[in-house]
């Protein structure tokens, strides 16, 4: 399989991990990544909120670049770029008006036929059966919370993607590893997104409302597919008070333990929180 790939900025800087591990166990599962050329910012957590037309274009020049580039679908692992383009594709399709201010505003052409597909989806079509076939390690007893926070499958009328209340996909990929997958109460709540820099007091509040649900349930890991999320989650548990600390991997870190990758490999070492009790339960070890 050969798939358009958008990494985004986070992923070149703060989630440098989450592309390691994905470049890493996609070699594995035999998926070539064809990475957009001169790609640049998508607007992000900020652009929508101060600048409607700019919101829009720029998620555009990205996706004029893949259409130049003759790429069908194109893959955005970080849940906020691929919210921020299948929002502007969707505007883009039901406004002429709108499209045609972006055109002349980023001299561009552009059609908007590339899909737009988020990590979970691009697991899914590499099938389950795939991945449990490859698996080396034995993470059986290992609980794990899946966590799709906002952007993920919100609003449902643009995503289309799982259920925007209840959505079981993660779910369903981390149940091919061996590993199991709790329910609990807190995995489409909010972690604050990027208040993080300007309130980071509710960013905290919030974020370990989701821990500490996660514990109740007996987690053992909570996974995520946002470098947004990752970093309020991960990094923001050194302010919580009351707090036991708890591992939080990026979904293709967890597919790269169950692949046998080392946890070094997958840039497990990288993060806040260390990961070293959920490696000792599966017989690994930074």
């Amino acid at each position: 399989m050969k798939i358009g790939y958008y990494p985004g900025c986070s992923l070149t800087g703060t989630g440098k991990e989450y592309d390691l591990s994905l470049r890493k166990i996609l070699q594995k599962l035999d998926v070539e990544l064809e990475e957009l050329n001169d790609w640049s910012c998508c607007g992000a957590t900020s652009a929508h909120s101060t600048n409607h037309l700019m919101s829009i274009a720029l998620p555009a020049i990205n996706l004029s670049i893949a259409e130049n580039q003759r790429i069908k679908e194109l893959f955005a692992p970080c849940a906020a770029c691929y919210n921020r383009m299948v929002v502007a594709k969707h505007e883009l399709d039901a406004n002429p008006l709108l499209a045609k201010q972006v055109s002349d505003l980023i001299e561009r052409t552009v059609n908007y036929s590339t899909e737009i597909i988020n990590i979970v989806e691009l697991f899914q079509r590499i099938g389950a059966k795939k991945i449990s076939e490859l698996k080396t390690a034995n993470l059986s007893g290992i609980k794990v919370a899946c966590y799709y926070g906002c952007l993920l499958v919100r609003p449902f009328d643009i995503t289309h993607f799982d259920d925007a209340e209840q959505p079981t996909t993660m779910e369903e990929i981390i149940k091919a590893t061996g590993a199991e997958a709790i329910e609990w109460n807190y995995k489409m709540e909010c972690c604050g997104g990027a208040h993080s820099i300007a309130h980071k007091e509710i960013v905290v509040d919030l974020s370990k409302k989701i821990l500490d649900d996660a514990k109740l349930h007996a987690a053992d890991v909570v996974v995520v597919a946002c470098p947004m999320c990752h970093s309020n989650l991960d990094m923001r548990q050194r302010a919580m008070k009351n707090h036991t600390e708890i591992p939080v991997l990026y979904l293709s870190e967890f597919i790269g333990l169950a692949l046998g990758v080392a946890p070094k490999e997958l840039g497990v070492d990288l993060h806040f929180v260390s990961a070293e009790p959920l490696l000792q339960k599966v017989g690994r070890s930074l």
